[in-house]
């Protein structure tokens, strides 16, 4: 099979180098970080270090159709970078995207239900020089998968993804969800305050828990009774009175990781929070679910890129 990672960035390349796959290609925009996979390897630090020789390309290098395509770039890009890949791809192939929020409908509509998949990934990383990434957490490798439409394709995108970590197959919507409860409350507040997750955790649970349960009320007006992440229901865990005291235990693993939107904003880029906590404020508006919270979240972090409130915990006080 041919099979390429569009968006090989942090997440991508890290998740590349699990996989581990001599077919995959590599394919970025960062010409220096293209040349410095295919001079020294693409290498992973932190949790593992790994270093794998690679094939890396640029898009204009791109060529041919590939059976599967691991959409790996920013959300706000697909609307010029799906009508791009969809030439690339062969008719029964797979568009599988391991991006945040809730992605695959808008994907679907160009490349149709049946060739789209979604994969969420549990972990966290960031590129610290061209070629290589480090993992900031510290949680093993797990991953979860499913289908958009029937999941024709899904047991050969199983069987790659397989090779990453632990990974679950299942129902899209509640893998979805699942992610998106935790990347609209502590990717956003992060990117609000600069803290790291953990001590989000520690010293934000009413806001952290407030986000979150938002996320859960959308997720069962959205058919999800049970919101699996590595092997537990975050509706159970953090849905009940003892939700404060479990919150900082399971983030514990989290001490050094800080929201990739945080990253986005510092370098002068606009960051992603309309597709992630922003998706879920559209998802509980179309199913009659209010979600104050989320939306004051979203609105603040777009004063924090446009200026208007600074980077650090006391805008938090702002929600």
């Amino acid at each position: 099979m041919r099979i390429c990672i569009y968006g090989a960035g942090a997440m991508g390349t890290s998740l590349g180098v699990l996989l581990d796959e001599m077919s995959l290609e590599f394919i970025s925009g960062n010409e220096e970080h293209v040349a410095a996979m295919n001079r020294s390897g693409a290498l992973i630090e932190g949790a593992i270090t790994r270093c794998v020789k690679v094939r890396a390309k640029l898009p204009s290098q791109m060529e041919g159709k590939y059976d599967i395509i691991i959409l790996a770039v920013k959300q706000r890009e697909n609307e010029a970078v799906a009508p791009f890949l969809l030439p690339f791809l062969r008719e029964d192939g797979a568009l599988v995207t391991v991006q945040n929020g809730l992605p695959e409908p808008a994907l679907a509509e160009v490349f149709g239900a049946e060739r789209v998949y979604g994969c969420t990934l549990s972990w966290s990383a960031e590129k610290i020089a061209p070629g290589t990434v480090r993992v900031t957490s510290d949680t093993g490798f797990h991953l979860a998968l499913g289908a958009y439409g029937s999941g024709r394709r899904l047991e050969d995108v199983a069987a790659l993804f397989a090779h990453a970590g632990t990974l679950t197959v299942g129902d899209l919507a509640s893998i979805r969800y699942a992610k998106l409860a935790v990347n609209a409350s502590f990717s956003t507040l992060s990117a609000i305050s600069g803290m790291t997750f953990y001590q989000l955790a520690r010293k934000q649970k009413k806001r952290v828990l407030g986000l979150m349960r938002e996320v859960f009320a959308v997720a069962r007006a959205n058919g999800c009774t049970r919101l699996m992440q590595n092997g537990h229901d975050l509706m159970k865990l953090f849905g009940g009175a003892l939700a404060p005291v479990l919150l900082p235990v399971a983030m514990k693993s989290y001490a050094h990781t800080r929201s990739g939107m945080l990253r986005d904003i510092r370098a002068g880029k606009r960051c992603d929070v309309d597709f992630v906590a922003g998706a879920a404020v559209a998802a509980g508006e179309k199913a009659g679910v209010p979600t104050p919270l989320l939306a004051r979240a979203v609105a603040l972090v777009h004063d924090v890129e446009n200026g208007i409130a600074e980077i650090a915990p006391d805008t938090l006080l702002l929600l």
